[in-house]
């Protein structure tokens, strides 16, 4: 007779024609399942599989020293965009978020344009947009436009040389002090690489890659315009655990202490050396053989030079003598094999 514990234990196992197997899934179904919805005219992906990979949320950790960073360019942009267009300009850092590179590029409208900056001690690049409306302001102001004309009519054109031109100035500007502001936590060295009037040719980094994005917004009293900074996650990896840091002293001072630490414990700390005067290799059996009172040769001479040894390890070379009552050993040479030439000068 069966146990009871057994029968409470086996769960109960239904016939073959009690399961009911989705056999008749027809390519509607799995494309619901996978959220691809090819009669969508948007294109908007709202359900299954696909939702997840694309999805807009993007998680990152926060990095305190890169807000700093970007609130430092922007009070540097203020000062600087002050003097080359001599008017009153206001930059504010407006948001700092991150986002996939793909929305980025997505996201900008044209006319625009998107500067790519390449960074050679990071070996990577990072994007500068700046949108037409303060394009346009710049360009009226550097070309003597009047100080309150008002909104300005953006154009649906393309932008000429000599707009950019200027725009390149402006924009060499902003990257310089972008690399001040990046200067105290790390010697970024950011040049401008190319300019690009189509959003698509500023292509970076892959379009599901995470970046960090800084947005500002620069008002020229009635007028003025955004500028948006991209960096890649890529681009800042070198200098990522300098960027966790909550302030700009707090590496130097942890890396002082750590290193007066370990020098004091290192000159504190004891090694046991041995010293080999000579060796012989010698067969199980012969040990074996060995009995109280027997002797043992070496092949070692009055002038042998003898090993210094850590563990395992030469650490130096000494010639053999005596000190009074005891051995003494002169160093004579590093953990280098010791030459003939050193051995007759020992």
């Amino acid at each position: 007779m069966p146990n009871s514990t057994n029968e409470e234990i086996i769960p109960e196992i239904r016939s073959a024609e009690e399961v009911q197997w989705a056999d008749d899934l027809n390519s509607g179904d799995i494309s619901d399942i996978l959220g691809f919805d090819l009669s969508s005219q948007k294109g908007d992906d709202r359900s299954g599989l696909r939702v997840l990979i694309n999805s807009a949320l993007v998680s990152h950790r926060r990095l305190p020293m890169l807000e700093v960073i970007f609130d430092r360019t922007a009070r540097l942009m203020t000062t600087n965009l002050r003097q080359l267009t001599n008017d009153n300009v206001e930059v504010t850092l407006d948001d700092i978020s991150s986002t996939r590179f793909g929305d980025f590029i997505h996201s900008i409208s044209g006319p625009s344009i998107v500067g790519v900056v390449k960074s050679p001690t990071l070996d990577n690049y990072c994007l500068i947009a700046v949108d037409s409306q303060l394009v346009y302001s710049v360009v009226d102001l550097l070309l003597g436009g009047r100080r309150s004309g008002g909104v300005l009519a953006i154009e649906d054109r393309d932008f000429t040389q000599i707009e950019l031109a200027l725009i390149e100035r402006v924009m060499t500007q902003l990257i310089d002090d972008l690399s001040a502001a990046f200067a105290p936590v790390a010697d970024a060295n950011f040049i401008l690489d190319r300019i690009e009037t189509t959003p698509r040719f500023a292509a970076i980094a892959q379009e599901a890659n995470v970046c960090s994005l800084a947005k500002f917004r620069v008002d020229m009293e009635d007028r003025g315009g955004r500028v948006a900074i991209l960096m890649p996650h890529a681009t800042l990896e070198p200098v990522y655990k300098l960027l966790l840091r909550e302030f700009i002293g707090e590496a130097n001072e942890s890396e002082a202490v750590w290193h007066d630490h370990l020098a004091a414990e290192l000159n504190a700390a004891t090694l046991d050396l041995k010293v080999v005067l000579a060796e012989r290799d010698m067969a199980l059996g012969e040990i074996a053989d060995l009995t109280p009172g027997q002797t043992i040769s070496f092949n070692a001479g009055t002038k042998t030079i003898a090993e210094i040894r850590a563990g395992k390890t030469v650490v130096a070379h000494g010639a053999v003598g005596r000190a009074g009552e005891n051995i003494a050993v002169r160093l004579i040479g590093g953990a280098e094999k010791v030459t003939k030439e050193t051995e007759e000068a020992a």
